[in-house]
Parts: structure tokens; C-alpha cells; sequence
């Protein structure tokens, strides 16, 4: 599979398991340009994730996409050791479990990102378009993007491409979420505070009404 971009050189195509060092350089991007801005990925260290993502590469529920400038379009000193081509986009494409459950079948796009010397040069379109020939393929009306609030380029980018704001997602760990939990039930089990009980000052009289004293004296 592949998808040209039509604005560049660029083209996109289903990555091999011989693309996984370009993958994991890819992914090495995107981790940091999220911990730079101080976000919580939840994310397994990436030497450690390096197996998983060999994996994704053979799985057939997912299509891992780059997005590529061929050889002969690669800036020079960009080109690898045998003047071939350069990964300068990567996509994630998958079809969410649950939509497919409920008749309505979405493809997701995780992971997507472009190249920090290569942006504005249709690597991201053209992911986006290997992204649609995928949902065409599997069925799927729509696709849904996962990107962060703080990530304000891609945000923009995937706006103009027409995709609107869905969902706010939001991640824990498993034990900062069981301390919560524990913390929570602390405090819902707790006895209730003692209140004071109500002083039994004789209230100020209403201004303009007569008292009791003042009716006794009249009578």
C-alpha cells in the first residue's frame, strides 16, 4: 500500500519489520516532544517497548504507516548509507474493539507524528491519506485521532483536515489510583463532624414591632 502525497515528494506505505529502528526513532520523538511540555504519557520505556512495537509491525489488526521521502527527493545528507529512501512520518492505524461492537466501526490514528525538519511538507497529509484508503478498506465511516490538549501543532493540522474535538481522555496509574480509591473510602466512612449546639442568645426584638414587656406594661 501506498499513498502519494500530492502537494511533495512524499509518499506513504506500510512499514516492514526491517523499518523498525526508523519506527522507533519516530516514536523516540514523539515520547520527548510530550515529556517536554511535562505530560504524562503512561508510557513503558522505549527500549523495553521495542518488542511490542516488532510485533505491531506483523500484526494484522493494526497497519503501522510511514510516511517516506524516496531517495532521489531526500535532502542530501538525509539519505541513508546506500542514497535510499528516509522516514519522515509515522501513523498507527487500528479499528477500535468497541465501535466494531456496536456496529459503527472507527479507525483510530495513534502515534502520529511528523519529522521536526520535515513538517509543512506534506508528510502529514499524506499519512492522513494512507489513514483514509485504511478506513475504506476495513468499513469505517470515521476516523478518530488521539493527540494531546497540549499539543497545539497537531491540533491545528488535524482542525483543518476537518476533524473535530470528540473527548477529553484522561490516564492514572493503577496505584496512584488504588491510593485514591483508599483515601476516598477513609473519608466516606468517617464519623461526621460534631457541630456546635445553637447558643440560646434571646434574639434582638424585630425594630418596629412591640416586645412582650412593652405589651405586658400596656396591659
Amino acid at each position: 500500500m501506498a499513498a502519494s502525497g500530492s502537494r511533495s515528494r512524499v509518499v506513504a506505505r506500510t512499514a516492514r519489520p526491517d523499518d523498525l529502528p526508523a519506527v522507533l526513532a519516530l516514536v523516540r520523538q514523539y515520547r520527548t516532544d510530550a515529556l517536554a511540555e511535562g505530560v504524562l504519557t503512561g508510557q513503558t520505556p522505549l527500549d523495553a517497548a521495542a518488542g511490542g512495537f516488532g510485533r505491531l509491525l506483523a500484526d494484522p489488526g493494526h497497519r503501522v504507516v510511514l510516511a517516506v521521502l524516496p531517495g532521489a527527493a531526500a535532502p542530501a545528507g538525509d539519505q541513508g548509507a546506500d542514497g535510499g529512501e528516509v522516514a519522515v512520518g509515522l501513523a498507527i492505524l487500528g479499528t477500535d474493539p468497541l465501535s466494531t461492537v456496536l456496529g459503527s466501526p472507527q479507525v483510530t490514528v495513534d502515534t502520529f507524528v511528523v519529522h521536526r525538519a520535515h513538517r509543512r511538507k506534506g508528510a502529514g497529509a499524506a499519512l492522513l491519506g494512507a489513514a483514509a484508503a485504511y478506513a475504506q478498506e476495513v468499513g469505517a465511516a470515521h476516523l478518530v485521532a488521539a493527540v494531546g490538549g497540549h499539543e497545539a501543532e497537531r491540533q491545528r493540522f488535524l482542525a483543518r483536515m476537518g476533524f473535530a474535538p470528540l473527548t477529553a481522555r484522561r490516564i492514572v496509574a493503577v496505584e496512584t489510583l488504588t491510593r485514591s480509591l483508599a483515601s476516598w473510602r477513609r473519608g466516606a466512612l468517617a464519623p461526621p463532624l460534631l457541630r456546635r449546639a445553637p447558643s440560646r442568645r434571646r434574639s434582638a426584638p424585630l425594630r418596629g414591632l412591640p416586645t412582650l414587656d412593652t405589651l405586658a406594661a400596656e396591659g
